[in-house]
Order: structure tokens, then sequence, then C-alpha cells
């Protein structure tokens, strides 16, 4: 759009300019720059310039920062600038716009960060972050065992509500997962070891590889997503609306009173989810082998209890337990350490989903090889 401006230039060394009715609502942002070049190019010996803006008919929000803009960079090129023609209710708008200065370092700036410099800022963070881990472990720690010796103050009521919310209300997500996981487990099994007439050991794919691995892998995943950013959804909401300095203020410490019913119940519930993903699993590979391999049930689950051992079932378990406090710990600690604003609810949550869910892979690639060196 070109910017409709009549200039005039006065013998007393003044610049009189006329703005066009639609130049000044139209595209307020597109022609600011464009407008202000030609007041000023126009007249380069003019000592002030004079806007007559009484040919405008419509006034917004938007056209009063356009002549505030225009005016700013008039006056940054040396000139004074008088404006003419404004309603009395636009002309209170201008002028409570430059009443008050523009705080410093209120713009954004880009800023570029040398490659070395952000490296070792990210080095820095993660050791931070590493340091408040470890600090708010330790205080859980002791929150844990205060509880244990019956000497902390721990909503028993929340406990049972957090572990009805880890534990039945996600059976159904768990469910799905698991049959499908069981069910891709036993379609790849069939297409490898039919090319040697093995199909029987399809049992023992599935059945070690939900019981050590998959079962609570996949439960810790489905949980880091649904339960562990509720916990930091919760609490980041809490500490938003200042809830959690309430609890401090009244004497209660919201590591016992928030963070420790959540960590007791994801310890609990997550053994019990990760079983229940191990037999569904292994129903799951049971139907690929009926249908798809022509191995009847009987001799499918024959098959599977002779591959599968208690210590299989017993390293899923201890697996699922500390895939539930570190799922635990992840929500409650990026919860608590939430900001105060409503998008820093969502950072949390995301940070929580991320850290629980690599948490639980680092953590899980430890046990393998604990597992190789010792044997299991």
């Amino acid at each position: 759009m070109r910017i409709l401006v009549q200039t005039t230039c006065l013998a007393n060394g003044e610049l009189s300019a006329l703005i066009a009715a639609d130049a000044v609502a139209a595209q307020p942002g597109a022609i600011e720059s464009e407008a202000a070049a030609r007041l000023v190019a126009a007249g380069p010996l003019a000592s002030s310039v004079e806007l007559d803006l009484s040919g405008v008919s419509e006034w917004d929000s938007a056209s009063i920062s356009w002549v505030f803009r225009v005016q700013r960079a008039i006056q940054a090129a040396g000139r004074s600038c008088r404006i003419g023609g404004l309603p009395n209710d636009a002309a209170g708008l201008l002028e409570l716009a430059g009443s008050v200065p523009e705080r410093k370092g209120a713009r954004r700036s880009e800023v570029s960060v040398p490659l070395l410099e952000g490296i070792g800022q990210q080095a820095v963070q993660l050791w931070s972050d590493l340091l408040e881990w470890c600090d708010f472990v330790g205080e859980l720690l002791v929150s844990l065992s205060r509880a244990l010796r019956g000497k902390a103050r721990i909503p028993v009521r929340d406990i049972w509500v957090t572990m009805e919310e880890c534990g039945p209300s996600a059976l159904p997500i768990v469910t799905l997962i698991s049959v499908l996981v069981g069910v891709i487990l036993g379609f790849i099994g069939a297409q490898q070891l039919r090319q040697f007439g093995a199909e029987i050991y399809v049992a023992n794919l599935v059945g070690i590889a939900m019981c050590r691995e998959m079962g609570g892998i996949m439960a810790g995943i489905i949980m880091a997503g649904r339960t562990g950013a509720a916990f930091a959804a919760q609490l980041g909401t809490m500490q938003v609306n200042e809830e959690i300095d309430a609890l401090k203020t009244f004497g209660f410490s919201p590591m016992e009173y928030l963070v420790v019913p959540r960590v007791m119940a994801l310890i609990v519930m997550m053994p019990l989810l990760a079983v229940y993903a191990d037999v569904l699993g292994m129903l799951g590979g049971a139907l690929i082998s009926s249908f798809a391999l022509d191995i009847s049930l009987l001799r499918y689950f024959e098959q599977l209890t002779s591959a599968v051992f208690l210590k299989d079932v017993a390293l899923g378990v201890a697996k699922s337990c500390v895939f539930g406090i570190l799922i635990a710990v992840s929500g409650c600690l990026y919860g608590m350490r939430c900001g105060r604003s409503a998008s820093a609810v969502g950072i949390a949550v995301t940070s929580a989903v991320v850290a629980g869910i690599v948490a639980i892979v680092v953590s899980d690639a430890v046990f393998a090889v604990m597992c190789e060196v010792l044997k299991i």
C-alpha cells in the first residue's frame, strides 16, 4: 500500500503534512516506516513538522499507536512534531502513551551467543539442574524416613486418592498399549523364527521381553506422560496460586504434605501396573501365535512357563519401582519449581514429562549393564 502524505514547506521553516484519511487506519504497522521517512525527507531544512490529521474519520488503538511511532521517529531525527486535527479522545490516548517513558530493556533484543559460550551455559545449567535434583531427592528421603517412623504429618487420604488416579484410572491406556506391544513383538518374532521352523520360540521372545523390559518401560512411559504431567500441573498451579506459600505459612511442610503422598502412591502402583502390562503383553503374543502361527494356546503357555522364570518377573518389578520414583520426583520437582505465570505451568509439565522419560531410559540402561555384570 502507498502512504498518502502531502507535505508543504512553509516560509518559517516548518513542514506541514496532510495525512490521507485511509493512511492511518488501514495498515499502521506496514506504513509506519515509509510515512516517517517521507515526512522527514520532504523538508530537510525544516526545524519542525506539523501533522494535520483532520481528514481521518475513524480512530482506534492501532491508529493512535501509528501516530505515536511516527511522532517518535520525527523527534528522533532532531525535529519537533506538532499534531493537529485529533479528536479529544484520541488526543488523550496519545498524551497518555507518551506520559511514561519506555522502560530500559523492555524491548526484546536478539543476542547472538557464540557456540562455545552456549555450550558452557548449557553445561552450567545441566550441573545446576543435577544439584537441584540431588537436593530434592535428599529432602524427599528425609521426609520419607520421617513418614516411616510416624513423625511426619502425611495426609493418608491423599495417598489413597492418588493411588486411585495412578492405578485403576490408568488401566484402559495400559491395557491398550500392553496388548499392542505384545502383538508387535509376536509379529516380529514370527517373521524371523519362521525361517528356521522355530515358531514356538515366539513365546520365549514375548514372555522374556515383556517381563524384563517392555512391561515396566511401557507402563513407566505411560505414567510419565499421564501421571507425571498431572503431578507437575497440580503442583505448578498451586505454586501460581501461592497455595504452597500458604502451606509454609501455616507450618505445613510441602514436601511431606504434597510430594511424599504422590511418591508413595506411585511406588505402590507401578509394580502392579508393570505385572498387569506383562500379563496383557503375553496374552497379545498368544493371540498372534494362535492366529498367525497355528500354535495352540496350551502349547504357547507351556513354552511360556518353561522360558520365563521368577527372576525375570522380579527384575521387571524392581525396575518399575525405580521408574515410579523417578516419575514422581520429576513431576513433583518441576511442579514445585514452577514460575508464577500461566505459561510457566505448561513449561513445567513439558519439562516433567521429558525428564521422566529420559530418566526411565537412562535407569533402564544402568539396569541392563548391572544385569550383564551380575549375570542375571
